[in-house]
This record gives C-alpha cells, structure tokens and sequence, in this order.
C-alpha cells in the first residue's frame, strides 16, 4: 500500500488537472436556440453567457443591441450569484475536515 504522502501527491495532482480541464471548459462555445432560431444563446461550457442575439422581428431595432447586452449582464450576474452561493454552502460542508494545503472541494 502507498503511504500517505504519496497518496497526497496524487491527490495534488489529479486536483491540478481537474483545474486545467475547468479553465478549457471556458475556451468551448455553444450555441442555444430557441423560437426557431429568433433567440440564440453563445456560451462557453463553463456556463459563462458569451452573447444574445435576438431576432429583429421580435424587439424595435433601436433598443435591440441595449436589451441583448442587459440580458447578457443579467445572466452572467446570475451566475455570479449562483457561483457565491455553491461555494459557501460548500465551505460550510467542508469546514470541518482536515484538507491539505490547496486542496479543493469539489473537484
């Protein structure tokens, strides 16, 4: 059996990995549409809203660029929020454990 500092270093280890594929999750766009195709919704895999683009039949073409750049705000303050919220349940679930130095949950 490994000793424990062994097991620490992999630990270390796939944590740091699991860190590098998060921030790629950030470079992958996608597309969501909906209406079809009089709504789309540009975001990175993360869950980061990249862009809105809303159909000019549906909004006076003067308040278009303003309404699509207020929804982007909207969402990505959501998430924000969202993103706060997550991690402060889970450092009230993890305040009691005895974690190494630099080492997350969750992963």
């Amino acid at each position: 059996m490994k000793n424990l500092e062994d097991i620490m270093a992999m630990a270390q280890n796939v944590q740091a990995e699991l860190e590098k594929a998060q921030a790629n999750l950030d470079e992958i766009e996608v597309e969501g549409v909906s209406g079809g195709g009089l709504v789309k919704v540009k975001a990175s895999a993360k869950g980061r809203i990249i862009g809105i683009a809303i159909d000019d039949s549906l909004v006076e073409r003067s308040e278009k660029q303003m309404l699509e750049d207020l929804i982007v705000a909207a969402f990505n303050d959501a998430r924000a929020k969202a993103d706060a919220a997550s991690g402060s349940e889970m450092s009230k679930m993890t305040s009691g454990l005895q974690l190494p130095p630099g080492f997350k949950l969750p992963f």
